[in-house]
């Protein structure tokens, strides 16, 4: 009996004037009738239920558990806080003040990249690593200051100032911090991390590339004593400038170049060192590690030498006073007038926060065998720089060179950045007064020394050839911007061009129409040592031994007629059957693609089909102007040997779902092609369909269900062929593969013992597991046994989706079964 709401969905329809019933399904009330090949006594009756709207509904609106899943997930540290250990404890510790020796004088060199005093560099790798352990999903990131982002930051606070020079720069880089982090944590709480995924590899490494030229590039001239000029220019201009006011240089070149060399040299000996002595290979990558904090020291010594009495004019430029403490902590100033300074440029300081955070995060994941959660990451970098700009922080983001050395170092958990707070933390307050002889020169050269890892090596632009050599177009055309325009605008153009790839792949996808090869499976050393047998040879080539056929070794596949997915084009493939075709989309079916795809298919269909009635059209006028027929006076031409189409067979195995142009264009193929085959008409059947609400879209536009020819059409009977399967069980067909397998593996054990078969058989009779097993192989079906018992089989399909198939065989034995009833 209907519930009400059916009645009152009902009585609204019919108010409404919609049919509900527009689908007659002819084909499915003729199977339940008992037209099928297979009974209710020997095949379970199955009707496929379409998917609704409530069910979908149902799936994606979150209930209790998944809001309470939800809630903890947001704060990771709650699955492994509580089994914290010693052995933990100390890996951490290890790490984390090894990245705190790091961090320190890298956050101060980027500060000066972000236009910036270089404690708030310090204040930014103290929030960053104080934060991020409560949201992490990644135990080796470091969050704090970076080259790229910093230089991101530097231009926009350049940009801004310009438009509101009455405002400090540190008051726009927290401003920017706090509204970018707002929009990467709105992201991550929305659990859209996914994406990221948009953009490309080739995109990332031309933005590293990119950038680690441009910033290497504008601070040649610090290291060098150069001046006179900008830095923040093209970075192509920075190199023109720089060569031409190269007899500037000063005492600082001297600084600078050979605290650039001594890092280099420190790193190959240590590289070198630890190949020779293995043993000792960790002590020497601390030494390595540790080499920033050495030269920087070093060079302040030397700098205390020159200048400490020369404090008011510093004969080698110094870093100067750096503050004690927290002196810029405060509840950040916003105002509309900054937002809309800089308000151009927040969608490239944005994605540079993505790129670098999720990629480093993604790669050290799968180096060392956990799963990162994007999202949950985005959470992390969001509430980092909404939280960081009250100490005075400005926007950080994961540190490639931070994050290696801190794997490579042991860390164990996330709470290594606790110990790399502290030691940040201790800097701030007990370090001030050595900070003041920093040589610049020095800190350029630990700039330059830092973001040269971050330029992809010619090997790996090489390896990215041989993988797609249209993305490596990608890849030089982003490096191309960056450094003869800006990282912003190297940032969009990779992008870009990824994108319109993309779309002009999905747009231009090319199906392709298989044909039919049996093939036998061989032994690989059968196949490439050919043996000669009664001495007969083909050209100059032995006769290689083929396999007897049986059920195990012989098989039919599908493969591209025009072989152009590397198959052996010598292979001779078979049309599946006179007038079927068999045609496999490859990108997908959706509008973007959906014309292009069935252009293909009608284009291929009349070139290697006819007009089923070449005389559908009485008088010459009633034939439409493309199909104009013969010339006037000529007859159609008799000696046409091509078939009619009977049949289509689309393989849905690249499909995931359809939109509704997609199915009104196939609609539309399917009018004309019914037109073409008139009086018959084409059946249309789909394989590999593998998300119920493609199979129910396809039905809602009638197809699916076998479509009756026109009153009066004098054809066959319709014979709806269904796959069934065995439901399991002792006389399963796995259960006889199994015991077929055993009874092999015991003949080849037997042949290498050089027994022969009687003696096998005796072995067998001699033990009561044998005899079971040679029970079970006698009423095997696979040795054509009697006896055996008849297995409990089920429909795999739908009865009433007669024409959905599980596989392309399936579908071609039923559309061959049904191809007789066509005209000839």
């Amino acid at each position: 009996m209907a519930t009400t709401s059916t009645k009152v969905g009902h009585g609204l329809a019919k108010v409404l004037g919609i049919d509900l019933h527009y689908r007659h399904e002819t084909g499915s009330e003729r199977v339940t009738r008992g037209e099928s090949a297979f009974t209710i006594d020997s095949a379970d009756t199955y009707v496929e239920q379409e998917p609704t709207a409530w069910e979908w509904l149902r799936d994606v609106t979150p209930n209790g558990q998944d809001i309470k899943q939800y809630c903890i997930n947001l704060f990771p540290f709650l699955k492994w806080i509580t089994r914290y250990n010693a052995q933990w404890l100390m890996g951490d510790l290890v790490a984390g003040i090894t990245v705190g020796a790091v961090v320190v004088p890298q956050s101060m060199a980027y500060a000066k990249l972000a236009q910036l005093a270089p404690e708030f560099g310090m204040y930014s790798s103290f929030m960053g690593v104080l934060l991020y352990w409560f949201f992490a999903t990644s135990k080796d990131i470091t969050i704090g200051p970076v080259a790229v982002l910093s230089t991101v930051t530097g231009n926009v606070v350049t940009k801004a100032q310009d438009k509101i020079p009455d405002v400090p720069a540190d008051i726009i880089a927290s401003s920017l911090a706090i509204i970018a982090g707002s929009i990467v944590l709105f992201l991550g709480l929305a659990r859209l991390g996914w994406l990221v995924e948009f953009i490309t590899l080739p995109a990332i490494s031309a933005f590293m590339t990119g950038s680690a030229l441009n910033i290497a590039v504008g601070q040649v001239p610090t290291m060098m004593g150069i001046t006179g000029f900008s830095t923040r220019e093209a970075t192509y201009k920075v190199v023109i400038n720089t060569l031409k006011h190269l007899g500037r240089s000063n005492l600082n070149a001297a600084i600078g170049l050979t605290a650039l060399t001594m890092l280099y040299l420190i790193r190959f000996v240590c590289g070198q060192l630890a190949k020779r002595y293995p043993s000792r290979a960790k002590t020497i990558f601390f030494i390595q590690t540790l080499r920033t904090a050495f030269v920087l020291l070093l060079y302040i010594a030397i700098s205390y030498g020159v200048n400490r009495n020369h404090r008011e004019k510093p004969l080698i430029s110094v870093l100067n006073d750096v503050p004690r403490g927290f002196k810029h902590a405060r509840v950040p100033h916003i105002t509309t007038d900054i937002i809309s300074a800089f308000a151009s440029e927040l969608p490239s300081t944005v994605i540079v926060l993505l790129i670098e955070h999720i990629s480093i995060s993604k790669s050290f994941g799968r180096v060392n065998n956990y799963k990162i959660d994007p999202s949950q990451e985005l959470v992390a970098i969001g509430v980092t720089n909404v939280l960081g700009p009250f100490l005075g922080a400005y926007p950080a983001t994961g540190s490639f060179s931070r994050t290696a050395i801190k794997a490579k170092a042991g860390v164990r958990t996330p709470f290594a950045g606790v110990i790399t707070a502290l030691v940040v933390l201790l800097a701030i307050y007990a370090l001030p007064a050595m900070f003041w002889y920093i040589p610049n020169a020095a800190l350029a050269a630990v700039i330059i020394h830092a973001v040269g890892d971050l330029i992809t090596p010619p090997n790996t632009v090489y390896q990215f050839w041989r993988i797609s050599p249209l993305e490596v177009i990608i890849f030089f055309a982003g490096v191309f911007v960056t450094v003869f325009s800006s990282i912003e605008n190297g940032i969009y153009t990779t992008i870009s061009i990824s994108a319109a790839i993309w779309a002009f792949r999905a747009f231009k996808a090319h199906g392709r129409f298989l044909g039919k090869a049996r093939v036998h499976s061989v032994i690989g050393d059968h196949l490439l040592d050919p043996i000669e047998e009664q001495s007969k040879e083909f050209g100059n080539r032995p006769e290689r031994r083929v396999p007897a056929e049986n059920e195990d070794s012989v098989r039919d596949i599908y493969l591209p007629i025009d072989h152009k997915d590397g198959s052996n084009p010598e292979i001779s493939l078979e049309d599946p059957y006179p007038g079927i075709f068999i045609y496999r989309f490859s990108e997908g079916y959706n509008y973007p693609n959906a014309n292009h795809y069935l252009d293909e298919l009608t284009d291929h269909i009349f070139k290697s089909t006819r007009r089923t009635n070449p005389h559908s059209y009485p008088r010459q006028g009633d034939r439409p102007w493309n199909d104009p027929g013969p010339r006037r006076g000529k007859k159609e031409d008799s000696t046409d040997h091509r078939p009619t189409l009977k049949a289509i067979i689309l393989d849905f195995s690249s499909v995931n779902n359809v939109d509704l142009t997609s199915m009104q264009n196939l609609i539309d193929v399917r009018n004309q092609l019914d037109r073409y085959a008139a009086p018959d008409t084409v059946d249309w059947h789909f394989c590999n369909v593998n998300n119920r609400w493609t199979k129910r879209a396809l039905a809602a536009a009638g197809f699916g269900y076998y479509t009756p020819e026109p009153e009066g059409s004098v054809v066959g009977r319709w014979k709806p062929i269904f796959s069934v399967a065995e439901l399991g069980g002792s006389h399963s067909v796995a259960a006889e593969l199994e015991a077929k397998e055993r009874r092999r593996a015991l003949k080849e054990a037997a042949k290498l013992q050089g027994q022969a078969d009687d003696d096998i058989a005796e072995r067998q009779g001699s033990s009561s597991d044998e005899d079971s097993l040679g029970k079970q192989l006698s009423n095997t079906k696979a040795y054509g046994q009697s006896n055996s018992k008849p297995s409990k089989v089920a429909v795999v399909q739908g009865l009433n989706r007669p024409l959905f198939h599980v596989d392309i065989t399936a579908a071609l034995n039923s559309a061959v079964a049904n191809a007789n009833r066509k005209s000839h």
